[in-house]
């Protein structure tokens, strides 16, 4: 668990090796300039910067909590990178993308985690629960589990597709005290007995403090929106929304609760 945050590193794309088009955004595979690979989300793809901040604020909530996540670095892209591509798709993209992207580090030769081979016990079934219903996030189910195994431990990725309630354009506070229905389909639900205590023991690490910590970590350039609301309140939403469905817990823990006695 930690208690203070250090700034992300900054890399350089100098490589696109490969792209990754399992989802829909087109995520690729790059090199840096420090000779690591990092699989790159792109500001211009999909959802936009939105997922980036998705990625960045869930990625560092779940390293605070102690789980195991690949490193998240700043990936500069230069206005001349995508010029040589061939794939007029991805030419695009990296044109849409140039400035400041999202890089997670690459675990070459991870495998795709699977319920039916891999048991999760309890209390980490437990605590990942947890995490996706605080985050709302709807890709931990068996058909998209976002968890991979690296060096026979668990790792969590792709948080792009959490806090949906920021594509969504809905009032936050309304949000932030529902219960998360989609949880009834996470893939580890069925193990996830230890709720409660689980429950207590995160609620004490993620203190107000510490979000402001983790929120504060977002780039100006990314909170722009349609609405040209100033970027720090854009932060403050993300930093009360987070704040606030912490502070109602109990909501998202017993709609889980419930959700899982309709399994079992």
């Amino acid at each position: 668990m930690r208690n203070n945050l250090s700034p992300l590193r900054t890399v350089q794309i100098i490589r696109y090796v490969t792209p990754l088009r399992e989802g829909g955004s087109l995520p690729a595979i790059v090199e840096a300039d420090d000779e690591f690979f990092y699989v790159i989300k792109f500001r211009g793809a999909g959802q936009g910067v939105k997922a980036l901040i998705a990625e960045l604020i869930c990625g560092e909530i779940a390293r605070t909590l102690g789980f195991r996540v690949p490193e998240i670095v700043f990936a500069e892209l230069d206005v001349a990178f995508g010029r040589s591509e061939p794939d007029e798709e991805i030419q695009d993209l990296l044109r849409a993308s140039e400035g400041l992207n999202l890089g997670l580090h690459y675990l070459s030769g991870a495998i795709t985690f699977d319920a039916l081979v891999t048991t999760v016990d309890p209390k980490l079934a437990s605590q990942i629960v947890w995490l996706d219903c605080l985050i709302t996030n709807v890709d931990r189910t068996a058909r998209n589990t976002n968890m991979l195994i690296w060096h026979k431990e668990l790792w969590l990725i792709d948080h792009g597709a959490a806090l949906y309630f920021h594509h969504a354009g809905q009032n936050w506070e309304e949000q932030s005290v529902r219960p998360f229905a989609p949880i009834k389909d996470h893939v580890l639900l069925p193990r996830a007995s230890e709720l409660d205590s689980i429950d207590a023991a995160f609620r004490s690490i993620l203190t107000p403090d510490l979000i402001n910590q983790i929120v504060s970590l977002i780039p100006a350039e990314w909170l722009t929106n349609e609405n040209n609301e100033p970027a720090e309140e854009t932060r403050q939403m993300y930093a009360h929304f987070l704040n606030n469905r912490i502070s109602h817990s109990s909501i998202f823990v017993q709609a889980a609760q419930h959700a899982r006695k309709a399994l079992i």
